[in-house]
């Protein structure tokens, strides 16, 4: 149990995939994801470490602290995305979940869609 010390934040989360709306409390020293489920929110997540882009949210407004997430790139947190396995808030926040695969993308397309492979090598298509 979390000290009474210890601020505690309302976090709205739109999750899209299933078009629900949540709200829960958080304390700001506990991570979201693990807040939402103990509160009976089921979420998407896969690794609960940070790793990987199951849980990613786009921070719609409020603050929130993600040190672990290092399956977002620094441009990727710029632009407002983070993960609830590692997040912390720091306020009030509302977010909405994301498609993996969308964000996946945004972060490694650039090095992984090169198109089709073989054996390691690309394959010339011409």
């Amino acid at each position: 149990m979390t000290s009474p010390q210890v601020p505690s934040h309302q976090v709205r989360i739109h999750y899209r995939q299933q078009d629900t709306f949540h709200t829960v409390q958080v304390p700001e020293d506990r991570y979201i994801l693990h807040s939402a489920e103990n509160q009976g929110v089921e979420l998407p997540f896969a690794c609960r470490n940070g790793a990987c882009t199951t849980c990613a949210v786009r921070v719609k407004s409020g603050e929130l602290y993600q040190p672990e997430a290092m399956g977002l790139s620094p441009e990727l947190r710029q632009q407002g995305y983070a993960l609830l396995c590692v997040s912390y808030p720091c306020s009030d926040l509302e977010v909405e979940t994301q498609d993996e695969d969308e964000v996946y993308e945004q972060q490694f397309g650039r090095y992984f869609g090169k198109g089709k492979v073989r054996f390691g090598l690309p394959i010339d298509e011409d």
